[in-house]
């Protein structure tokens, strides 16, 4: 379901969900079964998707309700693929199947093979259960299994894709109310970041229920941002200038995450299952809160080195530099104090913003938050890629660029989620689909005034404004 601040949406998509694809081969009994307990409603830019069941059921219902937007991603990922680096995207297919397919849960590969089956329903045959599984675990084989075996796979080194998000998680004296408050923007490459636009609300028959941001096709969110049904809410930003070895012996992040997401019942036990068997790849540092206690926590997972922090006082704010002193130094190329850079600039921001709110933040002051265009190295307010709001996109040109990537790189903030502890008990939360601040995005008018990326031409969307509305788990 779907709500504004003042009024309840019109959903934009009412036709029974066997009809979505009238000239798709035909559904039988069960396949229908199966669709009339799920549903697909769009408003402001996002995709609500809600499937329930067992795995291969609710894989096969998103398969098929999300047809056309995972055919759109696997495009786009080949076509970055091709450009950046220097393999055809069927190796990262094998290299997916290789690394994940043995080890992958009976539950999840199960339902990966229902939503083979779906798009194949849906009339689209040539994405199979092994390019699936590829691209829920696309972001740890290109961003840390290829870096570690691309020096005897090839002799370019190609440059990582950009990575970022701004988050906080607070509680007790930092908020309003002494409850949880929670904020995430994604930053991503705004080509990817297009589809970036799926709101999953994910029943399934055994475990907790969740509602997270996702991409779709992906079992898990990506983007990091969920609300359980345990009482767990949590998001992450990743850690940048990663450069630690990576576990083939390790289990994929996706499962990791999707299983701590359904099976989780407290904070440690979602840690656990984080560390265990962890192959270091999507390095993150997550911010995990339970709004049954009212504890917040940070953990920090590298390849070899993780540290758990948790407080029922205070907060936690990541902006892609690890705070643990081991991993900042053994795993990562990070300098902690060159504010020039966007990661540490927005630390500076957070330390800012966390002083002057603290004990009046809320919801709306957290979507106010995530809009901020603070440059902690100019002082003043400057859209870019060291503002809490990225804007890649807006930078000078003379200032240091997001990671890996050049000049006015089309990438930064695609969205603003906001959580509180009274919305997380409802299975709510509050989402902008765009940027966290509503600036357009023109992608004809970029790529006229910055014709060297004419290569992602077709391959990015416009972002007008759009407005901040509530989903929450369908009844």
């Amino acid at each position: 379901m779907l709500k504004s601040r003042c009024f309840i949406l019109i959903l934009t998509l009412l036709l029974p969900a066997a009809e979505l694809f009238p000239s798709a081969g035909a559904l039988d009994a069960d396949e229908r079964k199966w669709l009339s307990r799920a549903s697909r409603t769009e408003s402001e830019g996002w995709i609500f998707l809600h499937i329930e069941g067992s795995p291969f059921e609710r894989g096969f219902q998103h398969g098929y309700l999300l047809a056309p937007e995972i055919k759109k991603v696997f495009a786009t990922e080949r076509h970055l693929v091709y450009w950046e680096y220097p393999k055809d995207f069927e190796l990262f297919v094998e290299v997916g199947k290789r690394l994940f397919d043995k080890s992958l849960d009976p539950e999840l590969k199960a339902e990966l093979r229902g939503m083979a089956a779906g798009l194949e329903k849906a009339g689209i045959d040539s994405i199979g259960y092994d390019q699936i599984l590829a691209h829920n675990a696309f972001m740890e084989v290109l961003w840390y299994w290829w870096p570690w075996a691309k020096q005897s796979l090839a002799a370019r080194t190609p440059a990582p894709l950009p990575v970022g998000c701004s988050a906080f998680i607070a509680t007790g004296s930092y908020t309003a109310d002494s409850g949880i408050v929670m904020g995430h923007n994604s930053w991503v490459d705004y080509a990817l970041g297009s589809s970036f636009n799926v709101i999953l609300d994910l029943q399934p028959d055994q475990g907790h229920r969740m509602i997270m941001q996702t991409l779709a096709g992906y079992i898990h969110s990506g983007s990091d941002f969920f609300v359980c049904s345990s009482g767990l809410v949590g998001c992450e930003t990743t850690i940048g200038d990663y450069a630690a070895v990576y576990d083939t012996t390790g289990t994929a992040e996706f499962c990791r995450v999707r299983r701590a997401m359904q099976y989780a019942r407290t904070i440690d036990e979602w840690a656990e299952i984080m560390v265990t068997k962890n192959s270091g790849g999507y390095a993150n540092s997550w911010l995990v809160g339970d709004v049954n206690s009212g504890e917040v926590a940070r953990l920090e997972l590298g390849t070899k080195f993780h540290k758990l922090e948790k407080t029922k006082d205070g907060y936690f704010a990541g902006s892609n530099i690890a705070e643990d002193r081991d991993l900042l130094l053994n795993e990562t190329s990070s300098n902690f104090s060159d504010i020039r850079k966007s990661n540490v600039a927005r630390k500076v921001s957070w330390q800012r913003l966390m002083k002057k709110n603290r004990g009046r933040i809320d919801a709306e002051l957290a979507k106010a938050m995530l809009a901020d265009h603070y440059d902690s190295y100019l002082g003043s307010d400057t859209p870019g890629p060291r503002s809490i709001c990225g804007h890649n996109e807006l930078a000078d040109g003379i200032s240091l660029p997001l990671a890996g990537k050049a000049p006015f790189y089309p990438s930064g903030a695609i969205d603003g989620k906001v959580v509180d502890s009274r919305m997380a008990r409802q299975m709510s939360f509050w989402a902008r689909w765009g940027s966290s601040c509503g600036t357009p995005f023109s992608a004809d008018s970029f790529l006229e005034e910055h014709p060297q990326y004419d290569w992602l031409k077709n391959y990015m969307d416009d972002r007008p404004t759009r407005e901040w509305v509530i989903f929450e788990k369908s009844k």
